[in-house]
Parts: structure tokens; sequence; C-alpha cells
């Protein structure tokens, strides 16, 4: 049992209680015993007692869309568009394996929990024919690290001989992909309500994927009773490639093959007209926001109020390292903020509704409200543990605002089921250093014949 007292709370609730000295109680069984104002004073049995003097804690940050793979290829194709970048690193991703991929997803995760992420999804698409078992890598990186993880099994199978963006080499043929992917919810998937491991579906894209790939995997997830993610509005080539090949929007695309609903969210979701943005919310569809790589890329300024007013679950989303090399889901708070006053004005988004961007609305994409998100008894003891009283947020008395509006926050503590993976800035379960230099090597190996 670990008690959390003298401490600033923002539970996230329905309500949005805060308390300016509180306290939290994580149980032993892993799911948060008691919140509220004030001392905890007694608890049953043996417990760790943490002083929270000087710190905000919030539940952990949920990060709905990745690629972990990328961060073996940072720094690269720097001023491309979205189409530009993907055909100068599809060769490169093409020569990906399983210990690329172990070294970037541990490297990626590691800084994900050292950002203040509890939970993370992955996207993963590339599967090289002699890459090994890519998929089971950052299965077990995120076991090493960790954290609460949320892999998809994507696949592409429309190379460039058929119209589609990658070269033939880096897809599968389409009946192999649906196999495969079937394949890994059976091996991996959990659904039991305290799992650390879930797997999603995941094709890539609309000029990556067929048709009959997008919609039998649809109906594979269906069947599994498992999520369903794609890209989705990203850029202006997107909605031009939808337009000429299949004489539609990218939403009115996924809506003919049955990929609107509420098992669906959608990555970045940037180019969508008032209809689009209507017909999101109506049917539950969820979207991954991924500001920094947005602007990273050029794509756009997403329309979250728009979003956020129609019903739609918006979470948030550092997107895959090549296109956002940061990757820092704590500073994607204040970047959901900017991007949303830059559209709409100083009102568009406050720092409260910037927070539960990173923490209820990626449970809700996720489908995991009932269990993450907020800091609520009988929830997952998924808690992360700022500290606020450095000089960088010095003069700030609004903790959620120094949280959200000051610079990136140091963790003092990270418990995902009550277990601490991140303790005084530090990785409980792995080396830093040892992280990065794997990482600068799987990177230099990628690259080492281009």
């Amino acid at each position: 049992m670990i008690v959390i007292e003298n401490v600033a709370v923002a539970t996230v609730d329905g309500d949005g209680t805060e308390y300016a000295d509180g306290h939290v109680v994580a149980g032993d069984d892993g799911r948060i015993a008691a919140v509220g104002p004030g001392s905890a004073g007694e608890v049953p049995g043996a417990a760790r007692r943490v002083d929270g003097t000087g710190c905000l804690v919030t539940p952990g940050l949920v990060n709905t869309h990745h690629h972990l793979y990328q961060w073996a290829t940072r720094g690269l194709a720097q001023d491309e568009t979205l189409f530009g970048w993907l055909t100068t690193l599809y060769p490169i991703w093409g020569r990906i394996d399983a210990g690329t991929v172990g070294a970037a997803a541990a490297a990626g995760l590691g800084w994900l929990a050292l950002s203040g992420c509890t939970t993370s999804t992955d996207h993963h698409y590339v599967f090289p024919r002699d890459g090994g078992d890519v998929f089971e890598a950052e299965i077990e990186a995120a076991r090493r690290i960790g954290l609460r993880f949320h892999p998809t099994r994507g696949s592409m199978d429309l190379g460039e001989s058929q119209g589609g963006l990658p070269p033939d080499h880096v897809v599968e043929e389409t009946d192999a992909a649906l196999a495969a992917t079937e394949a890994a919810i059976d091996r991996w998937h959990d659904p039991s309500p305290e799992s650390l491991l879930r797997v999603g579906v995941a094709p890539c894209s609309p000029f990556s994927v067929t048709s009959r790939l997008m919609s039998e995997a649809a109906e594979l997830a269906r069947r599994k009773g498992v999520r369903l993610h794609t890209h989705l509005a990203e850029t202006d080539d997107e909605e031009d490639f939808c337009r000429e090949k299949f004489g539609c929007t990218p939403v009115e695309y996924a809506e003919r093959l049955g990929w609107l609903d509420d098992d669906v969210w959608l990555a970045h979701g940037v180019h969508l007209d008032d209809a689009a943005v209507a017909k999101l919310g109506a049917t539950g569809t969820g979207v991954a926001h991924c500001p920094s790589s947005n602007a990273r890329l050029g794509a756009g300024l997403a329309r979250v109020r728009d979003l956020l007013d129609a019903g739609v679950p918006v979470g948030l989303g550092v997107d895959g390292s090549a296109s956002q090399e940061a990757a820092h889901l704590g500073e994607e708070l204040r970047q959901a903020l900017y991007v949303a006053r830059l559209r709409g004005g100083p009102a568009a988004l406050t720092a409260r509704e910037s927070l539960r961007l990173g923490t209820m609305g990626g449970a809700r994409c996720l489908g995991r409200e009932n269990d993450l998100g907020s800091l609520e008894p009988g929830k997952l003891a998924d808690l992360v543990l700022w500290r606020l009283d450095g000089l960088g947020h010095a003069g700030i008395e609004d903790r959620v605002a120094a949280l959200v509006f000051g610079p990136a926050a140091p963790v003092e503590l990270a418990l995902v089921g009550g277990r601490p993976v991140v303790e005084r800035g530090e990785l409980v379960h792995a080396d830093a250093g040892s992280l990065a230099r794997a990482a600068r090597r799987a990177h230099r190996k990628l690259l080492s014949d281009i």
C-alpha cells in the first residue's frame, strides 16, 4: 500500500474535483483505496507513506498513438510533408528487425514513463519477412519498463504497384496480414479489467491499405471483441488521395467500410469538415490528437474544440518519434492547449480540459474509462506525482496551470497498478543510459547501409 499525503490532487473525475491539500491511497490490490482532502489518517496494514509537499498528483497520462519502432529513425526527413517523409523512410523501415524494434520500443517507452505516461498504445504496421517477431519485441519492452500497453497489430497491403504509397517490399499479402493479426490477438490479448496488455487491430491508412483489408479487419476485430485503430484525415494529400481513388472524403470512406463506431479511435483527425465532426460525435468514434507531430509535418491544426463540443472522445498521442522527436507526453498537454488556441483563441481550451485530454480522454479512446483516467476509489492505481516546487514552476500557485503551462515537470513518482515504475525522476526497472546506448546502436545499424 502506498499513501501519498500533503499533496495537491486533480482527480479528473466527472465533477473535476480537486484538493489543494489532499491524499491518495493505492491499495495492495493495485486499485485506488481512497482519495480526498487532508491526511489519509490511519490505514489498515503496512503502508509506505510519501510526502507530496510541493507536488501535484494526477491520473497517469494515456498515450493514444505511437510508432515505437521509429525511435531508430529520429531526425530524418526534417523538412518534408507526410507523404515525402514516408517515401523517404519506408525503405529504411523495411530493414527493421526484432532487435531494432526491441531497442527502439524500450527507449520510447522508458522516455514515455519519465514524461508521466502510465498507459501507451503502439501502432506497428511494418513486418519485414526476415525481421523476426517484431510484435513480441515491443511487448517484451513494455513488460521491461512496466507500463500498461495497448499495442495494435497494424498492416499494409497496398503497395506502389497497386496505387498505394509504400514500396511493394514493405507490404503484406491481405490474407496473411489478417491471419497474423488474429494470431496476435489470440496469443497476447488480455481482456480482464486489470489487464496490462490489450491488443487492437490497426490497418495503417487509406493510402497503404486496400478496402478489403480495412473492411475484413473491422469484422475480425468485432468478432474478437477488440478495438480498431487507423490513421485518418491527417493531411491534405490524404484528402486528395481519397477523393481521387474513392470519390469521397476520408471520413466518408471510413463510414463506408464500417469504421465509424464507439470501438474505433482514429489518429490525427486534422482535416475534418462540419459533417465529419458531427458524424464522429454521433457514432462515438474517438480521435488521437497529436499536436506536435502535426506541427512538425505541417499537417495543420486539428479542430479539438469542435470535436469536444460534438461529444467526440479525444485523447493525446505523441505519434512516432521520427515525426515528433521530443516524444514527451507531458509536454503534449501544453502543445494541445496552444494548438487549440492558435485555431480558436484563448478560450478554445483550458488547462484542465487539456489535462482531461491526456487522462480521461485517452482512457475513453481505449475503452478503459471504467478503470483508468481519473483518481477515484476502485479505479486502477495508475497515477503520477509531479514535482512543481522547482525554479521552472515558481510563482504559479495554480498547480494544474503550472503543470500545463509551465515547463516539463519532473516525475517524482509514477505508479502502474500501484507499483512504482518511476521514482525521483529515474526508471525503476531499467537504466536510462543503457536504453539510450541500445537505441543509438539500433539507429546506426539500421542506417549503416544508406
